[in-house]
């Protein structure tokens, strides 16, 4: 497995070992104490799986009352993955990363607590299953605009993204953390 950091502290890329021959392939997607020796030693408590179509964008969400870690991966299709940074103290807060996961590759994000995400799928559908650090608290949960300017995430749009209602509706980030950005 190999473990690589992004611009956002926390934030990692990880690539684990793809065994293949005639008649598929093997890959181990956890091992706590591999990942627990590659910085991510959390204990994962929840497991959740979406399916999708093409152009569908979830995001951006983020629970603020109880925090979770997320290590994301496409099981099918694939997936741009995007991470921002919300925690207070950071010298990133504000920043995103983005990286392209595909069920043909198994490269994995880890999105640590603290940390809002969203993708956006670009194969003709995709199934995203991703491991929690804390269980869903629907009243902690939060969502920004995927859109939001001051952000200016470089989505890899082919068409109007495809949008819950719910994440039509999201506060921008200036509306969420006025004293965060200046005008």
């Amino acid at each position: 497995m190999q473990v690589r950091e992004t611009a956002i502290p926390g934030v990692l890329i990880i690539e684990p070992r793809v065994l293949r021959d005639a008649r598929g392939f093997f890959v181990e997607t956890y091992h706590a104490d591999r990942y627990a020796a590659a910085g991510i030693g959390d204990a994962f408590v929840q497991d959740n799986h979406s399916r999708s179509q093409r152009g569908t964008l979830r995001g951006l969400h983020w629970q603020w009352r109880r925090p979770q870690g997320k290590l994301v991966r496409a099981v099918e299709g694939e997936i741009f993955d995007v991470a921002v940074d919300l925690r207070p103290e950071s010298p990133t807060f504000g920043r995103w990363v983005g990286v392209t996961l595909s069920a043909d590759d198994f490269r994995q994000l880890y999105v640590p607590p603290g940390l809002a995400h969203g993708f956006y799928v670009t194969s003709a559908n995709a199934q995203v299953e991703y491991k929690c650090t804390d269980v869903y608290d629907p009243e902690g949960e939060q969502g920004m605009r995927w859109d939001d300017p001051d952000l200016a995430i470089a989505w890899p749009l082919s068409e109007p993204p495809i949008l819950s209602a719910r994440d039509q509706r999201h506060p921008s980030m200036r509306e969420l953390f006025p004293d965060r950005l200046t005008p």
